[in-house]
C-alpha cells in the first residue's frame, strides 16, 4: 500500500515575493506541481492543500486532515516565512499534531525540494 502524503503550502497567488524577486506565482506553481508529480512517480499518494492567508486557511487544513489518513505531512517553506506568518504556521502545525498524530511532519526549504523532505521521513 502506498504511503499517503499531505502537502500544505501557501497558494502561490497569495504569497509575497518581495524577498524573492526571482520567483513568480507561475514559477512557484510549476515547482509545486513538479514535486507532487515526482512524489507520485516515487510511489506516494499525494494530496495538495494550498491555503490562502485568511481565516479560511485553518478550515482548509482541517478538512484535508479529516478527509484522509496521512503517513506524512509536509509543510512548505512559504508558510514558515516571513515571520509575519508565524501565528498561521503555529495554527497549521497544531492542527496537524492534533488531527494526524501518527503522521511524520517534515519541511521543505524551497518549492523544489519537497520530495527530499518527504523521503527523509517516509519510505514509499
Amino acid at each position: 500500500m502506498a504511503k499517503r502524503v499531505l502537502a500544505i503550502g501557501i497558494e502561490p497567488g497569495s504569497a509575497d515575493y518581495s524577498a524573492f524577486p526571482q520567483l513568480t506565482p507561475d514559477l512557484v506553481r510549476g515547482y509545486i506541481e513538479a514535486q507532487l508529480l515526482r512524489l507520485r512517480d516515487l510511489g506516494y499518494e499525494v494530496t495538495s492543500c494550498l491555503i490562502d492567508l485568511d481565516a479560511a486557511a485553518e478550515a482548509a487544513v482541517t478538512a484535508a486532515l479529516r478527509d484522509e489518513r496521512f503517513d506524512c505531512v509536509v509543510i512548505g517553506a512559504g508558510l514558515r516565512e516571513p515571520k509575519e506568518r508565524l501565528l498561521l504556521f503555529e495554527k497549521v502545525l497544531n492542527l496537524v499534531h492534533r488531527l494526524a498524530p501518527d503522521a511524520a511532519i517534515c519541511f521543505n526549504t524551497t518549492p523544489a525540494d519537497t520530495a527530499e523532505a518527504v523521503q527523509r521521513w517516509v519510505d514509499a
